[in-house]
């Protein structure tokens, strides 16, 4: 699920863990500023679908799809999508943007997916893999779903920013949390992510049978320059999320 996450202002410690990440209490404020936000309409959008590239007739899965922004670019480029998500509200939100038809489903990517082997050419996760503590059995998951030769697109927090900056840790290679508030529209909520350093998420990425493909720091979009003057100067010149692009192999050939 795509969120903002450049916002350091509206970041205070939570003293109220009670109900973390609970995207079905902001769905409609978040989903407004998700449309037209910087690090999401500007850059981790765009970072994705350039990732993707020709995605014409390709079964993709959206993974955390929120409230659809994404899978309605790649279904408008001629994909064919399925969206999964833990949040009622988000899927709410998603299939008033997607149409009745579309494949929308309430999934925790804690549990096995309701799919069969291999469904998928590729699946799409942006910005929720942070979420969970340990990958080894989403990614597993995610594998399973994916045919010989699909590719898994995630974009997650980047480490430096999330050690260095936001609550800075002395301890770069453990694995730890942090929790914070987000305001929307007046609404203050809990959230609460995990951070890990690079290695450990390359290794996850290995350990579930992936082969690494790419790793992508990409630039904010051009036409954010005219639109957030002050933002994207920032966001051009300092680390925000990581991208990855994994693959399945292919069986080898004798």
């Amino acid at each position: 699920m795509e969120r903002i996450s450049d916002v350091p202002e509206r970041l205070t410690r939570s003293a109220d863990a009670a109900r973390v990440n609970d995207y079905d209490a902001f769905a409609e404020a978040y989903s407004a500023e998700n449309e037209r936000s910087l690090v999401n309409a500007y850059y981790a959008r765009p970072a994705m679908l350039d990732l993707a590239g020709d995605v014409a007739g390709r079964r993709i899965l959206d993974a955390g799809c929120g409230s659809g922004p994404l899978s309605a670019a790649l279904r408008d480029r001629g994909a064919v999508v399925t969206g999964i998500d833990a949040s009622a509200k988000m899927l709410a939100l998603a299939r008033r943007r997607l149409g009745d038809d579309a494949d929308l489903r309430q999934v925790d990517l804690r549990d096995r997916l309701p799919f069969g082997d291999g469904a998928f050419d590729d699946v799409v996760s942006s910005l929720v893999l942070h979420y969970l503590e340990d990958w080894g059995p989403t990614l597993a998951e995610l594998r399973r779903v994916l045919r010989p030769g699909g590719r898994l697109i995630a974009s997650v927090d980047h480490p430096f920013v999330a050690y260095t900056i936001r609550e800075p840790r002395p301890d770069y290679f453990a694995t730890t949390s942090y929790t914070f508030d987000w305001t929307f529209g007046g609404r203050t909520v809990p959230m609460k992510f995990w951070r890990k350093p690079l290695h450990a998420m390359t290794d996850a990425f290995t350990t579930a049978g992936f082969r690494l493909s790419t790793i992508s720091e990409p630039q904010p979009d051009p036409a954010a320059r005219e639109l957030f003057p002050d933002g994207f100067r920032d966001l051009s010149a300092k680390p925000c999320f990581l991208f990855f692009v994994v693959e399945v192999p292919r069986p080898a050939t004798g």
